[in-house]
């Protein structure tokens, strides 16, 4: 067997259709776009549109709320919490605030505070001050012979004070 003697196995590859190239191919003239047209046209974009008819998207009604002052919370895991104690970027010793968190670079920004899940484990004994902790955290934590502060969120501290 020689190099020019090497082929691959009938059927494992297939030639490119090459569209408009004479009446001979089998996709000449045309190119298989039919006659006139949009679709016959280049840069067509005909997504949705079901010619004239009010489209499906529009005639479905609309679902669902989103709330325009809702809160957004820094979302931490007691996994990343123990593992940054682990690497010595957070001190289990001094009580773990939202601003500590933040210094260690757990959490980028405040935004309405930090809320604490359950994913993960913890061993640490440490005493958590943050906005919002689930049950299951709360636990967790507890287990482990530390504690969790729920405080306010900031917004509502900001109102207090003024009155």
């Amino acid at each position: 067997m020689k190099l020019n003697e090497l082929r691959d196995n009938p059927g494992a590859t297939k030639k490119r259709m090459r569209v408009g190239r004479g009446p001979g191919s089998g996709k000449g003239k045309m190119g298989g776009r039919g006659i006139k047209g949009q679709k016959s046209r280049s840069g067509v974009a005909i997504s949705a549109y079901e010619g004239g008819q009010m489209p499906l998207y529009q005639r479905l009604p609309k679902r669902g709320f989103n709330k325009p002052n809702r809160k957004a919370f820094a979302v931490v895991n007691l996994g990343l919490i123990e593992r940054f104690i682990g690497e010595g970027k957070l001190d289990a010793s001094a009580p773990v605030t939202e601003d500590a968190l933040i210094a260690s670079g757990l959490v980028r920004r405040k935004r309405d505070g930090v809320r604490v899940l359950a994913k993960g484990e913890i061993s640490t004994k440490i005493a958590l001050q943050v906005t919002g902790a689930s049950k299951s955290a709360i636990e967790a934590v507890e287990k482990a012979g530390g504690s969790v502060e729920i405080l306010a969120p900031a917004a509502k501290i900001e109102e207090a004070a003024a009155e």
